[in-house]
């Protein structure tokens, strides 16, 4: 079994707002990724794809079968690795994951990440729903395990995952093979590195209760509390401090409730204070998302995303799927084929360069904010007018009041990712 320490990179936050709880008719969806500090993250766009019967897909560690059709995808991803730690896909479906610890062992055996189950579920799902039984079904066949960090020393961990779409959002935490799931139809929710369901548990592993009695977890009497029975009976001490996170994260939506918008989650990803926004020790936030997803289907659903660690100085840049959607090169990482070291075995004994064009421009502007008051408060101002513009033109576009064309939403990333670029340079 893995082995845990207090530096282990185990933090994440992800929150969901779905009306009325949010400011407008739209569910909205947030997640800080908080990785190893030095890890990069990078936003990758795979467009809409059909496969041949019979066809095998290389995940991270192990193969699957592919599917005939996988939908298109925006993806926040640690470099190395097949999967993703936060993404949407072009039917409004957003997921997130959190690492967990339960009473079910931890094995070291590869099998799928909860990243590549996240994938997954995005490629294959054209709902939360569907996309919650997409990473069931695998879940059930492949197991998940596997290092979850490009370090010689594995790394290994469960999954949380919160799952939303235009209308609805569903938490489901796993451990092992087993799982259990809760539907969110209205209110404000957030996950943070433990076992959040109790007794309210909308579906659930045909062998989740009758595992916990054979192991003496659950007298098979009374009340099922899954986060009661399968947690740890004495938490590490990173879980502990999750538990802090999650309290305020919750606290942060409740003050808020029916006037949640993007900005106002942008904002909870930001909070120093409460450690949401992750810088201490070995890790950080390394990227972040935000997301909008409009109940009225013929308003398209419109994705934030920094690429660049530390969201309270990066840009949220507005992604919408659409014509001329396309990979922003600026935020793509560089390739090492055979010879990478999550390739070569054993895995992970060498160090390579994963910095993307953007992720090395923004290096340079967090040093001149830390170090250069003048310059570094030009670049701030910079981030935020950049970050402002995009926002106005998502509100023009809700409101219907100032659309752009149709034809340039697709590549309004792109645009962004450009201006930000230049103003780095």
């Amino acid at each position: 079994m893995a082995s845990w320490s207090p530096d282990t990179p185990c933090s994440c936050d992800c929150f969901v707002s779905v009306p009325p709880a949010s400011a407008l008719p739209a569910v909205i969806f947030a997640k800080n990724s908080d990785r190893p500090r030095d890890e990069v993250q990078e936003v990758v766009f795979v467009p809409a794809r059909t496969h041949a019967p019979g066809s095998r897909l290389q995940c991270t560690y192990i193969e699957v079968e592919q599917v005939s059709k996988t939908h298109a995808v925006i993806l926040s991803r640690p470099s190395w690795l097949w999967g993703a730690e936060m993404g949407a896909n072009e039917h409004g479906v957003c997921i997130g994951n959190e690492a967990v610890w339960t009473k079910e062992p931890v094995g070291e055996g590869e099998a799928l990440l909860g990243m590549d189950l996240l994938r997954l579920a995005l490629e294959r799902g054209s709902s939360a729903r569907e996309a919650l039984h997409v990473i069931t079904g695998l879940l059930e066949h492949y197991g998940q395990g596997g290092s979850c960090r490009e370090d010689p020393t594995p790394f290994c961990y469960h999954n949380t995952f919160l799952l939303a779409d235009r209308t609805e959002a569903w938490v489901l935490e796993t451990a092992g093979r087993l799982w259990a799931a809760q539907r969110i139809q209205e209110g404000v929710h957030n996950i943070s590195n433990q076992l959040s369901i109790g007794s309210d548990i909308s579906a659930e592993h045909p062998e989740l209760r009758p595992h916990a009695r054979a192991q003496g977890w659950w007298d098979g009497q009374g009340t099922f509390d899954f986060a009661r029975v399968f947690s740890l009976s004495q938490q590490p001490v990173r879980m502990e401090a999750a538990k802090a996170r999650f309290r305020a994260g919750r606290e942060l939506l409740q003050q808020q409730q029916g006037g949640i918008t993007a900005e106002v989650m942008m904002g909870i990803l930001r909070d120093k204070e409460s450690g949401i926004c992750m810088d201490s020790g070995g890790f950080r936030t390394t990227a972040s998302m935000v997301s909008v997803l409009p109940q009225d289907p013929t308003q398209p659903c419109v994705h934030f995303l920094t690429a660049t660690p530390d969201p309270s100085r990066s840009v949220f840049k507005p992604f919408i799927f659409g014509v001329g959607a396309a990979q922003p090169p600026q935020v793509l990482s560089p390739t090492f084929g055979a010879q990478d070291p999550v390739r070569t075995l054993p895995r992970f004994q060498t160090q390579v360069d994963r910095r993307h064009p953007l992720y090395r421009g923004h290096q340079v502007a967090l040093g001149l904010m830390e170090s250069e008051q003048a310059q570094g408060q030009q670049l701030r101002q910079k981030q935020r007018d950049l970050e402002q513009e995009g926002l106005a033109a998502v509100r023009g576009l809700l409101t219907r009041e100032c659309a752009p064309p149709t034809q340039e939403l697709g590549g309004l990333f792109q645009a962004f990712v450009e201006k930000e670029s230049q103003a780095y340079a």
